[in-house]
């Protein structure tokens, strides 16, 4: 049930460079009690928002702006506040998509083709201590059978650029950290992905849907 007194304190950035999307959101979440909406077309509105110290309980965005990819969003307001609430409202529905944004700790992933209320539900969970994704989201998830721990943000990143076939002290002077950082990490991956070698990481990693597959076609 929606709680319209807990939400009129809610303070909501939304963030979608689609109008229609942008404002359903606003209408949804004006009709459940929310009065602190900020609306932002791109990604920069928000940063500018979030350097000028305004803060947010919740922020709903988008994956694809025109600015900015929706993931390096993620990573700049939660280094700015790393326990931000965030809400993935997408259409984005592949594997590999989800896997990151798990790995990024979202606390909601709502397709766009669902009924807009859900992004309601979702506040009413996240506000209760619980993540929520969408139905079609745990269909996504379970049909890939795989119930092994995700590579952190991190992880990832060390992951993507052992699929590049860089050296662990490559890696490391990319990302301003020690060799022993890389290793440590790639450690984790040959765990979490129960591989043997690197090329066997980089195929786990493609079946599971960490990366995606090179198209070798000309």
């Amino acid at each position: 049930m929606t709680n319209k007194s807990v939400l009129s304190q809610m303070k909501i950035a939304v963030v979608d460079d689609h109008d229609l999307i942008r404002e359903g959101i606003n209408t949804v979440l004006l009709n459940n009690g929310v009065n602190d909406i900020d609306k932002f077309s791109d990604a920069t509105g928000l940063i500018k928002s979030l350097d000028e110290g305004k803060q947010y309980d919740f922020y709903i965005i988008d994956l694809e702006l025109p600015d900015l990819d929706g993931f390096v969003l993620i990573e700049m307001i939660r280094a700015r506040y790393p326990v931000a609430h965030i809400i993935v409202s997408t259409v984005h529905d592949e594997i590999w998509t989800l896997r990151k944004l798990l790995a990024r700790d979202v606390n909601a992933i709502i397709y766009k083709s669902r009924n807009g209320n859900e992004i309601v539900t979702a506040i009413n969970e996240i506000i209760k201590g619980n993540n929520y994704y969408c139905k079609a989201v745990h269909e996504v998830l379970e049909t890939a059978v795989d119930k092994s721990a995700h590579p952190s943000a991190r992880e990832l990143e060390v992951l993507y650029q052992i699929a590049q076939g860089k050296t662990s002290r490559e890696i490391a002077a990319a990302m301003f950290v020690t060799d022993n950082t890389i290793e440590a990490h790639r450690k984790a991956l040959f765990n979490k992905l129960g591989a043997v070698n690197v090329a066997d990481l980089v195929v786990k990693a493609i079946e599971k849907g960490y990366i995606k597959k090179r198209n070798t076609s000309r």
